[in-house]
C-alpha cells in the first residue's frame, strides 16, 4: 500500500484499531528495534513507550500559528476517526507523533518547503506500557489487517564521521556568552539560554535506527525520539497530560560527571548548593509553574529540586503537577506545549527579552531543537518533551545541538564545557 499524505482540507476520515499482544510475541525485544529503515517515528524511556512507521496522514505548519494550526487539524482529525481500542493506556488509539519548531520564523531561514513543524499520524503503531503490549493500525476509511511485528534488520553504523564547527567556533560562542553577561548585569535581563550546533558529515546517509538504538540503551532513563529527521534522548518533560493530570520535568543547573562515584556524589552536592545553578533553576521552573496555573486548579511546586543523575552529566531537577480544572477541560496537551513554550529553561527571563537576545546574538536558526516534540492522542492526552540533546539530519550530514542558561554568575568557559558534555549523547550515538 502507498503511503498517503493528507493536507490541511476537509473532513479526513480514519479508522484506528488497537489490539494487544502476547508479551511473548516481543519477547522483550526493545521497541526502537522494531523500526522499519523509513518513516520511522520513536517516544521510549526505559523500555516502554511508542514507535510507528507509515503515514496515514500529516500536516506541515509554520510561523507563530504553527501550534494552533496543528492542533485544529487534530481536532478535526480526530472528531472524524472511528476507535477501536481494545488496550485503553495511553499511547493506545489514535496517536500522532509530532515536533515543532523553536521560533516563529524558523525553517524560513532554510528554505525548508511548508515550515519546520510536523504531526504525523503513523499506519503502524506498536507499544508498551508495563505488562501491557499492543499494536495499533491506522487506515483510511476502513480497518487495516494486524500486521506481524518482529525485529528489524540491523542498521548500518555511521561510518566516516567528521565534526566540524557550526554557526560559530567554541572561541566565537564563548565571546557570545560574554556579551549575554554583559547585558545580564546591565540589567536588561536576568537569564537567557544560549544555543549553539556542531556538524557531523558521514560517509553515507544516516540509519537513524543506528543511533537511536545507542541512545536508548545508554540513556534509559531519559526519552528517546524520532520525528521526520529529529532525534535525541532528552532528559526534560515539558508536559504531560494524562486523564485531567498534568506533570512537568523542569532541568536547569548542570555539572559534568567524572566517572568517579565518590567525587560525582561531592559534585552533586555542589550543585545542589550553588547560588548561580540554584538562580538559573528558579528561572526556569517559576516560568512553567506560571505558564500552567491558568489551565490548573490546583499545582503543586516543591521547595527544593533534586539531583538527576545521567550518564555524563547531573541536572538540577524539579517535578511541577496540577490538575485540570473544568474551564480547561478541552485544553489538550498539545496546547499546554504551546502555553509552556519556550519555558526559561530554554529561553530565559524575562521571556520576550530573553528571546529578542537570542536572535540578535546567538547567530543560529534552532531549527525545531529546544522545541516540544511528542505524541497526542484522540482524547488530546499524551507527552511533549524538550528536544534537547538531539540533532537534525538531512542525508549525510546531521546537525547536532545544545544549549547553556547563561546568568550573571556565568563563565563562558565553564558554559562552553557544559555544550561540550551536553553534546556527548548524540556524538557517542554517531561513533559508536
Amino acid at each position: 500500500m502507498t503511503d498517503t499524505v493528507v493536507p490541511l482540507r476537509g473532513p479526513l476520515r480514519l479508522v484506528a484499531q488497537s489490539v494487544p499482544l502476547a508479551p511473548s510475541v516481543l519477547d522483550d525485544v526493545p521497541l526502537t528495534h522494531l523500526l522499519p529503515a523509513d518513516r520511522a517515528l520513536a517516544w521510549v524511556r526505559d523500555g516502554d513507550g511508542i514507535v510507528g512507521w507509515g503515514e496515514a496522514a500529516r500536516i506541515e505548519t509554520s510561523g507563530d500559528d504553527r501550534f494552533t494550526d496543528a492542533g485544529a487539524w487534530w481536532r478535526e482529525v480526530s472528531a472524524h476517526c472511528v476507535v477501536r481500542d481494545k488496550v485503553g493506556v495511553p499511547g493506545s488509539g489514535l496517536v500522532a507523533f509530532g515536533s515543532f519548531a523553536f521560533a516563529d520564523d524558523s525553517g524560513r531561514t532554510r528554505g525548508r518547503a511548508g515550515g519546520s513543524s510536523v504531526l504525523v499520524v503513523p499506519r503502524v503503531v506498536v507499544g508498551r506500557r508495563g505488562a501491557t503490549t499492543w499494536v495499533t493500525t491506522i487506515n483510511e476509511s476502513a480497518l487495516a489487517p494486524t500486521p506481524r511485528v518482529a525485529p528489524t534488520d540491523e542498521p548500518a553504523s555511521p561510518e566516516g564521521v567528521v565534526f566540524t564547527d557550526g554557526s560559530t567556533s567554541g572561541a566565537q560562542w564563548e565571546t557570545i556568552v560574554s556579551d549575554a553577561v554583559r547585558r545580564i548585569e546591565a540589567g536588561d535581563l536576568d537569564k537567557v539560554v544560549l544555543a549553539r550546533d556542531l556538524v557531523a558529515d558521514l560517509a553515507a546517509p544516516l540509519d537513524v535506527r543506528a543511533p537511536l538504538r545507542r541512545l536508548a540503551a545508554a540513556y534509559p532513563n531519559c526519552w528517546t525520539f524520532h520525528v521526520d529527521n529529529l532525534f535525541g534522548a532528552t532528559p526534560e518533560m515539558l508536559v504531560r497530560r494524562e486523564r485531567g493530570l498534568v506533570t512537568s520535568r523542569v532541568l536547569a543547573g548542570t555539572i559534568r560527571r567524572t566517572g568517579d562515584d565518590a567525587r560525582d556524589l561531592a559534585l552533586a552536592g555542589s550543585l545542589a548548593r550553588s547560588s548561580k545553578d540554584l538562580e538559573e533553576h528558579e528561572y526556569a521552573v517559576r516560568s512553567v509553574a506560571d505558564a500552567l496555573e491558568p489551565y490548573c486548579s490546583s499545582t503543586n511546586v516543591p521547595e527544593a529540586p533534586f539531583v538527576l543523575h545521567l550518564p555524563n552529566v547531573m541536572h538540577l531537577a524539579t517535578d511541577v503537577a496540577g490538575v485540570v480544572d473544568a474551564e480547561h477541560e478541552s485544553a489538550t496537551s498539545l496546547d499546554l506545549a504551546a502555553a509552556l513554550h519556550p519555558s526559561a529553561a530554554v529561553g530565559g527571563t524575562p521571556r520576550s527579552t530573553a528571546l529578542e537576545l537570542i536572535a540578535e546574538i546567538e547567530h543560529l536558526d534552532r531549527g525545531r531543537y529546544a522545541a516540544p516534540v511528542g505524541w497526542i492522542d484522540a482524547d488530546g492526552d499524551g507527552e511533549w518533551g524538550i528536544a534537547l540533546r538531539s540533532a537534525e539530519y538531512d542525508g549525510s550530514r546531521v546537525r547536532l545541538f545544545a544549549g547553556c542558561g547563561i546568568v550573571a554568575d556565568s563563565s563562558p568557559e565553564a558554559e562552553l564545557a557544559e555544550s561540550q558534555a551536553k553534546l556527548v549523547p548524540v556524538r557517542d550515538a554517531l561513533t559508536g
